[in-house]
């Protein structure tokens, strides 16, 4: 169920717009929360100090707390002189990515600011970010703390400064061309327009929904403003291991997204495959089982491994298409049918085109694994076709 309140008022009067933020300035700020009671009211304190003085604006909270931050924001709205909604999900698909793509779809404005809820990042900046984005033109600007003026200084302690700088560094090596001009893709806090971003496109994991944007939906213009990482209000960080893990599981779907990368990720899946395979058949052959049976059990250890590391890191938003014992049972049957074509496609290769054994035992791992890819992603994650679109086919 959805709850909204909204403060009456339009977005303001043309008259209150700064003379260096052209139109159309009127920002819808999105906010997306996870128990953040104790920071609303200075959130929106601070937004009312800085922002309708400048330019009219709305606020959306997207919400998926556990404890009252939807009753907060319905109190603390009544003094604001902006319209402030509430969108609270009972169902938190995507994270805090997937409430900011909420929040996106119900702006009113041509100009969206994202921002947390825990005011470390200052209000103050939303005008900035608006004509900076009008005067170059811009569909994204980002609020950087690694161009000269900002500052991470808001970061707490060593370790979380450690985790920004890694993960920064991986991104950005990642996807060079895709994050090229951003120097903190790392950043929660941002300007885009509304006409420069499809959310229909994107499949948010996760808290870094400016990452998602600019490698699915990244607007041809882009430029940048400093700002300092303040302290947090209240609380504390919703940074956690599991925010990481997802983190990366994000990094590996946005990096396979075209089917050389994921082939390429699948081989090293594959690669890995072999040290539980590998372990398995030397303690089946210690214990004294032969080892041709040995190495059929052994197989199926490097199945399981490929199956679940695939399921978790290269197919992940398609595993919905197939119920779960229906997938295993087909990659298990691909998998092991490998073995079963390997060693005929080698004699064929060597009795009729009469290749040496090794480079036809090469050409068949290459040939085999090929097919293994495609029939992986064919068989098992791609969609049904429905009986309706097969009758009409």
């Amino acid at each position: 169920m959805s709850q909204e309140s909204v403060v009456p008022g339009e977005l303001g009067d043309p008259a209150a717009y700064a003379a260096d933020v052209p139109e159309p300035g009127a920002v819808t700020i999105v906010v997306p929360t996870f128990n953040e009671s104790a920071n609303i009211r200075e959130l929106l304190h601070q937004i009312t100090e800085s922002v309708p003085s400048r330019l009219p604006c709305e606020v959306v909270f997207v919400d998926d707390s556990t404890d009252d931050t939807p009753e907060v924001i319905d109190k603390a709205a009544q003094d604001c002189p902006f319209p402030v909604t509430v969108l609270h999900r009972e169902e938190p698909v995507g994270g805090l990515g997937g409430a900011v793509v909420e929040g996106i779809k119900a702006a009113g404005s041509d100009w969206i600011v994202v921002m947390d809820g825990d005011c470390q990042h200052p209000p103050s900046l939303v005008p900035e970010l608006v004509a900076t984005g009008e005067r170059a033109n811009a569909g994204l600007v980002v609020a950087s703390r690694y161009i000269k003026g900002g500052s991470r200084a808001g970061l707490a302690g060593s370790y979380r400064v450690a985790v920004s700088r890694a993960a920064t560094w991986l991104t950005k090596s990642l996807f060079p061309r895709k994050l090229h001009g951003i120097s903190d893709p790392m950043s929660g806090f941002f300007a885009i327009r509304r006409s420069a971003v499809t959310a229909e496109i994107l499949q948010p994991l996760g808290y870094k929904i400016l990452l998602e944007l600019a490698v699915r939906s990244r607007p041809r213009e882009v430029t940048e403003v400093p700002f300092v990482f303040q302290d947090r209000f209240a609380g504390e960080s919703k940074s956690t291991a599991q925010e990481g893990l997802r983190f990366l599981r994000h990094l590996v779907g946005l990096r396979t997204a075209s089917p050389v990368a994921r082939m390429i990720v699948f081989g090293l899946i594959g690669l890995t495959g072999f040290v539980p395979n590998l372990l398995a058949l030397w303690a089946l052959t210690e214990a004294g089982m032969h080892y041709l049976p040995a190495e059929i059990v052994a197989n199926q250890f490097g199945v399981v491994w490929n199956f679940l590391l695939i399921e978790k890191l290269l197919f992940r938003e398609r595993r919905r298409f197939r119920h779960w014992a229906d997938r295993t049972a087909r990659f298990a049957l691909l998998a092991n049918a490998d073995l079963l074509v390997r060693i005929p496609l080698i004699a064929l290769l060597v009795g009729t085109f009469q290749m040496a054994a090794l480079p036809a035992t090469a050409l068949a791992l290459v040939i085999t694994f090929v097919l293994r890819f495609v029939g992986t992603e064919a068989l098992v994650y791609l969609p049904r076709r429905s009986r309706t679109a097969r009758s009409t086919a």
